[in-house]
């Protein structure tokens, strides 16, 4: 199910969230006071273990469709990552650096889970993005992605650039203060 917590940046030991819900309707209005885009679309199609990338793309093919019929998104792909890829753990640490993009971050998650956090000003945004969760981040939203010690999940995405994703790190180890997708804080078990 999907999940937003909220908290303050000023977080010491384990923090504790303002907000926590589970309800998409607020977790999507609280995103969109913040300019983050976040919908429930259906995930309809049950994909293969051994479904390419190109297979993932036609089984989506009219989600695909409706996110680019506005032109702004036209280069797309599909990630799929299971416990047992090889570079799983190099994968996960480089997403777990605070990051931004000079393009929007734009995601249909539709297996699996994988958890965005992002750093919008005094607070930290813990959205925990399972199958049917749409997300869209500003480009410039400083934020790091957790996709677990053993990740299991599938995400079309979606870019405005042909180059596809490109992290500018901002050197910043806000993230090293905020649990993982686990719920442990990094470097301290649970």
């Amino acid at each position: 199910m999907s999940q937003l917590q909220i908290f303050p940046v000023e977080a010491h030991g384990y923090p504790l969230p303002t907000l926590a819900s589970n309800d998409p309707a607020l977790i999507a209005a609280e995103l969109a006071q913040r300019g983050i885009g976040f919908e429930h679309w259906p995930a309809r199609v049950e994909l293969a273990p051994e479904a390419t990338t190109e297979q993932i793309l036609a089984a989506y093919a009219p989600e695909i469709a409706r996110v680019q019929a506005s032109g702004t998104y036209p280069t797309v792909d599909a990630i799929r990552l299971t416990p047992d890829h090889p570079d799983r753990e190099a994968l996960r640490q480089k997403f777990l650096a605070e990051h931004t993009h000079s393009e929007d971050e734009v995601r249909f998650f539709v297996e699996g889970r994988g958890l965005f956090c992002l750093h919008i000003g005094e607070e930290v945004l813990q959205v925990l993005c399972e199958a049917e969760d749409w997300i869209r981040v500003p480009a410039g939203t400083r934020h790091w992605f957790d996709m677990g010690s053993e990740p299991c999940f599938t995400a079309i995405r979606f870019f405005d650039n042909p180059e596809g994703w490109v992290a500018q790190f901002t050197g910043d180890p806000i993230a090293e203060r905020f649990p993982l997708l686990d719920g442990a804080l990094p470097g301290r078990g649970h």
